[in-house]
């Protein structure tokens, strides 16, 4: 393997991305039809999909999402046929790296599923609620860095500093997948814990009339030297919750978080929209263009409607805005079971759709509101691990009846038998694990952590691999740690990029503007 081959990159435990940041723009967009971009992105990306198994002596059981046409009058067009062409581009590395790598394993020894972001185009936008998305979300960091202002060395003023937001920071990995409000409510009891264990820091919180703020934290460091990490670590959290707590307060996303979620779970419409708008006069552009994406998402016929320009207009949203919520029909996939117009993952339906497109979890009631959201992508690693993966909609690149016009029958007969997948240890939802306290396990140093899985989880189950093309989203990850656990097999989420929402709108909005005609649209 050459070191371009090899060439992707960790983003935390149980993750990777290829660094495809334009995979929308070059795989989706109406100029991917007959561009040299399109093939030239799926062919790396996936050799970089390819080397993580090379790396780790793994080879998957491929499966992916099958394109669905409105009839079979229209025709296939290469957007919907992107996860079929990255499954047939990584088989094609894999059965190359049989041949050519030691000890590279000569059957399926795990399971992959490719699919792409018209799974869930809701999951990019909605306001995720827990520490890790509320950080990256709202906080303008740069990847995990955040900029920390800090007492000088003088303590006559602050300074600037730098700091990772990374697994190796223990209450970092301990708050990363809670609710916010939990992570609150833990970092004021840890300071309580702390000081109720220092005879100096009661002292020093004696001097402050029984208040610490982050300042006096900070303050505390240089008076208790020996302590300097440990408070350092808490100040810091410290500090980002309560910056967290102001902008979620400036911004009423307790109010937006709530509207998104009933427009999620079918308890609001376009009426409550409508109201909102009228009755938020201080809602920002920004949040009011997440809540018109996720309307648009779940109405596609209605926000191409005059009622759609109308909520754009009351909304105050700009050209560019529009170009956003325009152009989530590029993603737009509805499941469509017994319709007699079929499914199209990425343009509009003419059938009238409800207006919830998720369903109530029995059993995973949270202490915590705005909780009830969660990704599609949790739904299909619970099914691939039990084997149950909609034979209509999922294939399999070794199952006989697979079939692609870029793969031989001949390369089918080398491969080895299907095997039964992998059955789930648990087959009943319990309560939310993800806002529970996680022990670090020390698996987090930066030179490999796909090497370091846990011996408990590979002795339990093959690893489950889910790549996602079009970017990947924070609840996603913490769908990702949370089943690992609930399971007891090892998942890891691979993606073109890890996306927050500025970043996913931004690219949306850099989308062709050919995407904005509906003239262009078959149906």
């Amino acid at each position: 393997l050459t070191f371009q081959d090899c060439w992707f990159r960790l983003i935390l435990i149980h993750g990777f991305v290829t660094d495809h940041d334009k995979a929308l723009e070059e795989l989706f967009t109406e100029n991917a039809e007959g561009s040299m971009n399109y093939n030239s992105c799926i062919n790396t990306m996936a050799t970089r999909i390819a080397t993580v198994f090379a790396s780790m002596k793994e080879f998957p059981r491929v499966h992916y999402r099958v394109a669905r046409t409105i009839d079979a009058s229209t025709l296939t067009t290469l957007r919907d046929l992107v996860p079929t062409k990255l499954a047939a581009s990584v088989w094609n590395c894999l059965a190359r790296y049989k041949s050519i790598i030691p000890e590279f394993p000569q059957t399926e020894t795990c399971e992959l599923l490719i699919v792409d972001r018209s799974i869930d185009q809701i999951a990019p936008v909605i306001h995720e609620w827990t520490y890790d998305a509320m950080c990256h979300d709202l906080l303008s960091m740069d990847g995990n860095k955040y900029v920390q202002e800090v007492p000088n060395t003088s303590g006559s003023g602050t300074e600037k500093k730098e700091v990772l937001l990374e697994d190796h920071d223990p209450i970092w990995f301990e708050l990363r997948d809670v609710h916010v409000a939990d992570a609150n409510l833990r970092l004021h009891e840890k300071m309580r814990d702390f000081i109720s264990k220092n005879k100096a820091a009661q002292l020093h919180q004696a001097r402050t009339n029984g208040e610490l703020s982050t300042k006096e934290l900070q303050k505390m460091v240089q008076a208790l030297p020996q302590y300097t990490d440990q408070i350092d670590k808490l100040s810091l959290h410290v500090e980002i919750a309560e910056k967290l707590f102001d902008i979620i307060k400036e911004e009423h996303l307790k109010d937006v978080g709530q509207l998104e979620q009933d427009l999620v779970f079918g308890d609001a419409g376009s009426k409550e929209v409508i109201d909102f708008f009228r009755t938020h006069q201080d809602i920002s552009r920004e949040n009011k263009l997440r809540l018109l994406m996720i309307y648009a998402a779940i109405n596609p016929e209605k926000i191409q409607s005059e009622k759609g320009a109308k909520l754009m207009q009351l909304a105050g949203l700009s050209a560019d805005d529009m170009i956003a919520v325009n152009n989530m029909r590029c993603i737009c996939a509805h499941e469509t079971k017994k319709s007699s117009k079929g499914g199209f993952p990425l343009k509009f339906e003419i059938r009238k759709k409800k207006r919830g497109i998720r369903k109530e979890r029995i059993g995973e009631e949270s202490t915590w509101t705005l909780s009830r959201f969660y990704p599609i992508l949790e739904d299909l690693i619970e099914k691939l691990s039990k084997g149950e993966l909609p034979k209509d909609e999922y294939h399999c690149m070794s199952d006989p009846s697979s079939s692609f016009r870029g793969i031989s029958s001949s390369m089918s007969a080398r491969t080895s038998p299907a095997h039964q997948p992998a059955q789930s240890m648990r087959s009943r939802r319990t309560g939310g694990t993800w806002a529970r306290p996680r022990n670090s396990d020390d698996g987090y140093s930066s030179d490999s952590v796909l090497k370091h899985a846990s011996s408990d989880m590979r002795k339990l189950g093959r690893r489950l691999f889910i790549f996602v093309v079009g970017g990947a989203t924070r609840s996603e990850l913490r769908a990702v740690h949370k089943l690992s656990s609930k399971l007891k097999r090892e998942i890891i989420l691979g993606s073109s990029s890890l996306d927050d929402p500025p970043k996913f709108i931004t690219k949306l909005k850099m989308m062709s503007n050919e995407e904005l005609s509906l003239d262009d649209l078959q149906i």
